[in-house]
């Protein structure tokens, strides 16, 4: 049937702009995030070090003629080097957060949430099928962290909600991938979050791994947030 085949090739080549226009969108982002990397090295760290370098010459020229002039140069360049420190742990936690290192991704989300300890919030609760979960790439252990945290935020920030569930599931339909479920008994989403910038990222976070993320709001009973992200 020609007319079959035709729709099915027109099918076809809209699929693929689509995916194409997907995957340039998704290398704009990750260039976008490396410049952004880059400025602030820059435009942030290159400066400050600069400074304290000229710092530290006035400390060590004023050192024997006036101690005291060296001594608050020195406790200036401790302040500048303290606020460095912080601004390279802001960097490298924006790379991968520390705390997957230290703990793992579910050691990590409980971290998190033991931080967030307040009856007015939710129970949050984390489950892994299987326990403990196999091991994750760094990228998709990372994306695992972000899409779960920014989902437990907004359940945090703008549910309302009474309980909060969290579920990671490994699945082997074809090829690996671990699915994150995010849910709460809410208010479900304002129609400003919708499309909000944390709905944005969390999708893009899947989709440049190859995976997906959808968002089902139940009509006032809560939303449900689903990542499927392949393992390989």
């Amino acid at each position: 049937d020609i007319a079959g085949q035709t729709g099915a090739m027109a099918y076809s080549v809209r699929l693929t702009a689509a995916l194409q226009r997907s995957r340039e969108k998704l290398v704009l982002a990750r260039e976008e995030e490396r410049r952004r990397i880059r400025r602030d090295l820059h435009d942030e760290l290159g400066p400050t070090l600069a400074s304290q370098t000229f710092t530290l010459d006035a400390a060590l020229d004023a050192l024997e003629h006036d101690p005291q002039m060296a001594a608050h140069l020195l406790q200036t360049l401790k302040t500048q080097n303290q606020a460095t420190v912080a601004d390279i742990r802001r960097l490298v936690y924006a790379l991968r957060p520390p705390a997957l290192d230290e703990l793992g991704l579910m050691g990590a989300l409980q971290a998190h949430v033991a931080k967030l300890d307040d009856r007015s919030l939710p129970r949050i609760q984390i489950t892994a099928q299987p326990d403990p979960l196999p091991s994750l790439s760094a990228a998709v252990e990372v994306a695992a962290y972000r899409i779960t945290l920014e989902a437990i935020n907004n359940v945090v920030r703008h549910a309302e909600a009474r309980r909060c569930d969290v579920c990671f599931r490994v699945e082997s339909n074809g090829r690996q991938a671990i699915r994150i479920v995010v849910s709460d008994d809410g208010i479900g989403l304002p129609p400003d979050r919708q499309r909000g910038v944390g709905m944005n990222s969390m999708r893009e976070r899947a989709e440049e791994l190859g995976g997906s993320l959808t968002v089902v709001d139940d009509d006032g009973d809560g939303v449900r947030v689903t990542a499927v992200l392949p393992m390989s």
